[in-house]
């Protein structure tokens, strides 16, 4: 199995959550993070999911899943404890055309939850496609301490430097040779000492 890598945007979106528990609970805020509209299908809920619901900042139906919950959704996630009920969310969701993750399933996923290691907008994720969730998790240790969170402001440093040089009127290929000196140099260093190291 191939897998096609991707970095999907949530923004708006509906996403559709079935299961509210300790499966259920970290999918929820990682859809919230990517500023997802989030639906939530579930009976009962953690304490941290039933505060999201208190403050509006996800719906809450509770109850038992139906069909018609996944009506608009963009993708749905299956997190509850039954492998029967994960397997009929991912039937449903397969019979609309939904892409659906079903918790530690693998049979039922057309997508995986890589390892990610979060600085600021530098993401960088590790799969295994669900061979190796264990591996995926000892990658992503190492990763954190290699990429510190400093990594944060040194790409937003980064993507400004790009705005100015995108807003000037400078060849092309002198711009693109400049932001590969900028990528190119030691984290953290100013873009405006690494600029003049190269002559601009």
């Amino acid at each position: 199995m191939s897998l096609f890598p991707i970095f999907m945007k949530l923004a708006g979106r509906r996403c559709v959550v079935v299961g509210a528990g300790k499966i259920g609970e970290p999918k929820i805020q990682s859809l919230l993070t990517a500023e997802a509209e989030v639906t939530v299908i579930a009976p009962d809920a953690t304490l941290v999911v039933e505060a999201w619901a208190h403050s509006q900042t996800i719906s809450w139906h509770r109850r038992a899943f139906e069909a018609a919950d996944l009506d608009g959704a963009t993708l749905v996630i299956a997190a509850t404890p039954s492998p029967e009920v994960n397997e009929s969310v991912f039937l449903e969701a397969q019979r609309r055309g939904i892409l659906c993750n079903s918790v530690d399933d693998p049979e039922h996923c057309d997508f995986f939850y890589p390892a990610v290691v979060r600085r600021g907008d530098l993401q960088i994720a590790i799969s295994t496609a669900g061979h190796s969730p264990a591996l995926a998790q000892r990658l992503r240790s190492e990763l954190e301490e290699q990429f510190g969170p400093e990594y944060a402001g040194w790409v937003d440093a980064l993507g400004e430097e790009r705005q100015r040089l995108f807003s000037l009127d400078i060849d092309p290929e002198e711009r693109r040779r400049k932001l590969h000196k900028l990528a190119g140099s030691e984290p953290f260093k100013s873009p405006e000492v690494v600029l003049e190291g190269a002559g601009s």
